[in-house]
């Protein structure tokens, strides 16, 4: 098996794992500024995540508005300012184990899956890739000059199908669990 595929295979069940961990160790260290900020920066990845999941059609066209105009992959950009966000609210240097887990097992994942869609959207990617960063959003939207392949409209729908709520839900529990443990057990 590949790194690459391993890597894939890994990041939910550790993605769980470390959450797991953090749950149990975040609420020794957090303050209220920490929490503040922490919380702040994970809701701006709630809602990058929240933007994205309304305009992407999986394997069935190659999305380039919205969110994905800025950059390639801006649902794990928005995962990736959650983790931040919930690794500043109870400590800082937190943070340097959600730059390695996204380098070690995100990177890879996001190889993996830049060959994909390129080998489905070969003529629309080539423009795409060149022009609209992996990772890190460009702060303007990057408007294709050929044709589209997708409407550039955010979809309700399609919000609900991918099931985006579910993060959203999580933001709020894991936000009200530190706050309580803050609050009420210190």
């Amino acid at each position: 098996m590949s790194f690459e595929l391993a890597a894939k295979r890994l990041r939910i069940p550790l993605g769980f794992l470390l959450a797991a961990l953090y749950l149990w160790i975040a609420p020794r260290y957090v303050t209220p500024l920490t929490l503040v900020v922490g919380a702040a920066i994970a809701f701006v990845g709630i809602l990058v995540r929240a933007w994205a999941s309304g305009h992407i059609s999986k394997n069935d066209r190659l999305a380039m508005s919205g969110p994905y105009a800025h950059t390639r992959n801006p649902l794990y950009f928005g995962s990736f300012l959650i983790g931040a966000g919930f690794a500043i609210a109870a400590h800082w240097s937190l943070l340097l184990l959600v730059v390695a887990f996204w380098v070690v097992i995100y990177g890879p994942t996001m190889e993996r899956e830049r060959r994909n869609v390129s080998g489905w959207f070969p003529e629309a990617y080539a423009a795409y890739e060149q022009n609209v960063p992996a990772f890190v959003p460009r702060p303007t939207a990057w408007r294709s000059l050929g044709t589209a392949t997708d409407d550039g409209a955010f979809s309700l729908a399609l919000y609900m199908k991918h099931g985006e709520w579910k993060a959203a839900l999580g933001f709020a529990a894991v936000t009200a669990y530190l706050w309580y443990r803050l609050v009420f057990t210190r």
